[in-house]
């Protein structure tokens, strides 16, 4: 859908685009706020009057958001300039942060969650398409690593930093810092992205042909379960931290540093791995995030293995983005917009499940050692997909090819 020119620079030039890396940089500004709450649902839940389980459906409301605003905003923008769409979602996406960062009520602060995701979605569907038909085919996977690495260094620095802005100056300072962020981003893509547009006017009909594939539907249904593994654990992290593990508040914004450190590492090992070895990428990936969620259960009133389980947790979570999101391209090339949509909010399911189920488990009165018990569980669930989508690719290799089974 994106001009050939795009192709045939990223074709030519041993180097990654520096627009690819601007729209990375967009997703690190956006994807602070997506991740931010996660430290400093104590102090929120206190300033709002409200729990800590509901103050963490927050994180559970952003997603919402992006699930929604995915499929959305990626069929009202397909005959959009890719600049022109990156663009109005970042301006929605800053004044919903100034909202927030004024509101006093819970329920306006949720509504401004859910439309900064909602706009912010968009900005994921638009900005990978276009990270993608910039790159070149041959490093869809290269390409998505960098874009999914703008959240990933939200991780590492977005993260922590906001955490300690935000038990220094209050969550709302933590929602400034984003809408500036934001802003600088929108500046970079007004300055550094080419206003790539549609060689013929794409239709949302045949878009949505593309996708009547069940690999494609199945690649989601991975997607979707192994965030909500990874997610249920992360969103009460912080909160375990110091109620169960019996870490000062102080030093909660450094282990998840370290959250963010093996994150960083874990997409950039799996980037690099995604367009020549998906499959045995993400079958690692969740195998080790099985065994990261069971000993951080078991471990979990302990600070040292706990530490260093975090970083592994991080590592084994972002480690299989780059394959999740890239293969989807390869499996339905005929949707390149919309493929990339529908990963945006099969993520987004994930990330609003995970923190309801551990937020059920704690309404319950079971304790914070039962959300990684649970993230254990549906990493499970999402070894027994990948094994599915290994049958059924084999099975298909007479019929599609050897070929397109090793590249997807």
């Amino acid at each position: 859908m994106e001009p050939p020119a795009g192709q045939v620079i990223a074709e030519r030039s041993t180097r990654m685009p520096a627009a690819v890396w601007i729209i990375g940089a967009g997703i690190f500004a956006q994807g602070t706020s997506e991740l931010v709450l996660a430290g400093l649902l104590p102090e929120l839940a206190r300033d709002l009057s409200v729990t800590i389980p509901r103050a963490g459906l927050l994180i559970s409301g952003f997603a919402l958001g992006m699930l929604v605003g995915a499929p959305v905003l990626a069929v009202t923008t397909l005959r959009w300039p890719r600049r022109r769409a990156m663009l109005a979602f970042l301006a929605v996406f800053v004044a919903a942060h100034v909202v927030g960062a004024l509101t006093g009520s819970y329920a306006v602060l949720f509504a401004m969650r859910f439309l900064g995701a909602f706009v912010y979605a968009g900005f994921w569907a638009v900005g990978g398409s276009a990270a993608m038909a910039l790159a070149g085919p041959r490093r869809r996977g290269q390409a998505m690593s960098v874009v999914a690495g703008g959240l990933t260094v939200a991780t590492v620095l977005g993260l922590p930093a906001g955490t300690w802005i935000g038990q220094h100056l209050g969550w709302r300072g933590a929602f400034w810092t984003v809408a500036a962020l934001s802003l600088l981003a929108a500046v970079a893509v007004a300055a550094g992205v080419p206003d790539l547009r549609p060689t013929t006017a794409p239709r949302a009909r045949d878009e949505l042909r593309g996708m009547a594939v069940p690999r494609l539907w199945l690649s989601y249904a991975k997607t979707a379960v192994a965030t909500a593994a990874l997610l249920g654990t992360f969103s009460y992290l912080g909160a375990m931290l110091v109620d169960t593990t019996g870490l000062a508040a102080a030093w909660v914004p450094l282990v998840l540093l370290t959250y963010g450190v093996g994150a960083l590492a874990g997409v950039a090992v799996g980037g690099t791995a995604a367009d020549r070895y998906p499959r045995g990428v993400l079958g690692a990936g969740f195998a080790v995030l099985v065994v990261a969620s069971v000993l951080l259960a078991l471990t979990a009133h302990h600070v040292a293995p706990v530490v260093v389980l975090v970083l592994v947790l991080g590592f084994a979570g972002f480690a299989t983005n780059p394959a999740l999101n890239s293969r989807v391209a390869g499996i339905a090339p005929a949707a390149p917009t919309l493929a990339v949509a529908g990963n945006t909010a099969a993520f987004n399911v994930g990330i609003s499940a995970g923190p309801w189920l551990g937020g059920m488990a704690l309404t319950a009165g079971l304790g914070y050692p039962a959300v990684p018990w649970i993230g254990a569980a549906l990493a499970v669930v999402a070894i027994a997909l990948w094994l599915l989508d290994v049958h059924l690719t084999r099975r298909a290799v007479p019929v599609a090819g050897a070929a397109e089974t090793c590249t997807v």
